[in-house]
């Protein structure tokens, strides 16, 4: 039995040391996860709204298809700041695009 003790107080040290070393990997980890380059690696939109009235809106981006999203998103900021994903195949949404086109385009 003394062994048993004696072997068993060798390993605490090693044990001790192995959780440790664990907790230190899991806070990196969880510290490379927050990275902002993983955010850009999917989709940005998620849910979309068929519409918006143009006169909120302050502008437009479109965001082609790509190894990132194999959908078009369509984001717009609002006057308030706010961003709103829209539904690219919603004919108010074509609509709107046309707009800010055509009003880049005159100005």
């Amino acid at each position: 039995m003394a062994r048993a003790a004696a072997a068993a107080a060798s390993r605490a040290p090693r044990l001790l040391r192995a959780a440790l070393l664990l907790l230190l990997l899991v806070a990196a980890a969880r510290r490379a996860a927050g990275a902002p380059v993983v955010s850009e690696l999917r989709c940005q939109c998620l849910q979309t709204v068929q519409g918006i009235h143009l006169k909120n809106i302050q502008s437009v981006k479109v965001t082609s298809p790509g190894s990132h999203c194999a959908q078009t998103e369509v984001i717009a900021t609002l006057k308030n700041g706010q961003e709103t994903c829209l539904n690219p195949e919603a004919p108010m949404v074509k609509k709107i695009i046309e707009k800010m086109l055509n009003k880049g385009k005159t100005n």
